[in-house]
């Protein structure tokens, strides 16, 4: 795997922070760059010196001028890029030419469908921005946050990105586990089982999701207790209808663990889950996703030795409002062994790279996995899974998209595909619901997860 970062004074400081591995602060002189050559989230301003990669302009903070948005209405977002055309098509045929800048999962996906496989590649754009009040948090993260309790735990961090100028794989991580994004979220979302054959199955699940680190009232202070609630109810199939799934993340893994309460519709009765996380497989999936694949990671990272490889310029998702409209037909979208090329968006971007490898004497299922994280967002965007044998399983990528309710970026439908069987999860499909996620309207609280409401939403 090559790396590689713009040749700007920065890539200096870069070249150091991929090679250190001491758990500190940055100096202020670093931190200084937050703004001037890197943005406010630490991305490289600067475009790459082929152009393929623009210069960040950050002109929009939320909905654009002449774009019509109403506020936490479910809306499906507008496609502000509907005009524009592929300014290339990586195919089987020309895959070895862009290699470099292609992952070991994704060249897989060309080996595996040669004929159907396709990266429709657009032109960058890096049009959206973080709110002020986020930049100066990211500011005051990058001079004080810190990695605690042997990387189970973090210090000195405020909300938002916690670690703009990371220095370690961890780092990385918690920037994926904690990020900029809604702090309210309800939605109810559709998943799709495709097999090798084009046959699928359907699952619904109707999901809230409460995130205490990103409530505008605990913005800037810091970051402690619970880090998230959420609750998962089956909606389909029947088999799984009415099954109700409460929990909630500690921002403390070190001196906290994941708790889950289930309530099950046959016997009536609640139950704690004894373990909730890691590689449990998620309710209708088939097995293809586990639960902390879901965001590509999460949960406690515990389990995994995680080493930065360093920034690459990658062929990744990127500005997917395309894919989330209303118009768009799951038999459309859904196509043996991958999706349809002609509703998925990539551009060449940026992307810090980070390996876990399991440790030993821990289980999973996943004997390491390679994350590819936007600089632009801190947050994955593509991952390559490997079994316990150390062979290619899995390749899964999440449609990311600029939400103009929450001024961030939201993780819209996700692909995990299965190397071995040919199957693929069709994960967190809106585009045939009447409604997309409700972000942001602010209307949940931690009364709303407890056991008791399990029971009540399960009734």
């Amino acid at each position: 795997m090559k790396f590689v970062t713009a040749k700007t004074p920065l890539a200096v400081a870069v070249g150091l922070l991929v090679a250190t591995s001491v758990w500190a602060k940055v100096p202020a002189s670093e931190a200084e760059q937050l703004g001037k050559e890197l943005t406010c989230v630490g991305a490289i301003k600067a475009g790459n010196k082929e152009g393929t990669i623009p210069e960040f302009t950050g002109k929009w903070l939320g909905a654009p001028a002449g774009v019509a948005h109403v506020q936490a209405s479910g809306k499906h977002p507008v496609d502000i890029y509907a005009g524009e055309k592929p300014i290339l098509v990586i195919t089987a045929e020309n895959m070895d030419k862009y290699a470099d800048k292609l992952s070991d999962g994704q060249k897989a996906m060309f080996k595996k469908y040669p004929k159907t496989m396709q990266i429709p590649v657009y032109k960058g754009h890096r049009d959206f921005r973080y709110t002020d009040e986020t930049c100066a948090i990211l500011k005051k993260n990058a001079l004080e946050s810190e990695v605690a309790a042997d990387g189970l735990s973090i210090k000195g961090t405020f909300g938002a990105i916690n670690f703009p100028i990371p220095k370690t794989g961890q780092e990385v991580i918690w920037n994926n586990l904690l990020p900029t994004r809604a702090y309210t979220e309800t939605i109810i979302r559709d998943m799709a089982n495709v097999l090798s054959d084009g046959s699928m199955s359907f699952g619904r699940m109707g999901n809230r999701n409460l995130d205490m680190v990103n409530m505008p009232e605990k913005l800037g202070t810091p970051v402690e207790g619970p880090m998230a609630y959420s609750t998962t109810r089956g909606m389909l199939p029947e088999r799984e209808k009415g099954g109700v799934t409460n929990s909630v993340e500690p921002t403390n893994f070190g001196k906290d663990k994941r708790l889950a309460w289930s309530y099950d519709p046959g016997t009536r009765r609640v139950r704690q889950v004894p373990e909730y996380g890691f590689d449990q497989p998620m309710t209708g999936t088939g097995g293809k996703m586990t639960i902390d694949s879901d965001r590509l990671f999460n949960g406690s990272p515990e389990r995994y030795n995680w080493k930065l490889l360093g920034k690459k310029e990658m062929y990744i998702p990127a500005n997917n409002f395309k894919i989330h409209q209303a118009t768009v037909k799951y038999a459309d979208l859904l196509k043996p062994g991958h999706a349809n090329p002609e509703f998925m968006r990539y551009e060449l971007r940026r992307v810090w790279a980070v390996e876990g490898t399991l440790k030993e004497g821990f289980r999973h299922l996943y004997g390491k996995r390679v994350l590819f994280v936007d600089e632009d967002t801190g947050q994955a965007v593509a991952s390559d899974m490997y079994d316990a044998r150390g062979q290619l399983w899995q390749q899964a990528l999440i449609n990311y998209y600029y939400s103009f309710d929450i001024k961030a970026w939201h993780a819209g439908t996700s692909f995990y595909h299965d190397l071995n069987s040919g199957g693929y999860m069709g994960y967190n499909l809106f585009q045939e619901r009447p409604l997309g996620p409700i972000l942001n309207k602010g209307d949940l609280t931690p009364a709303m997860f407890t056991p008791e409401a399990a029971r009540n939403a399960g009734n």
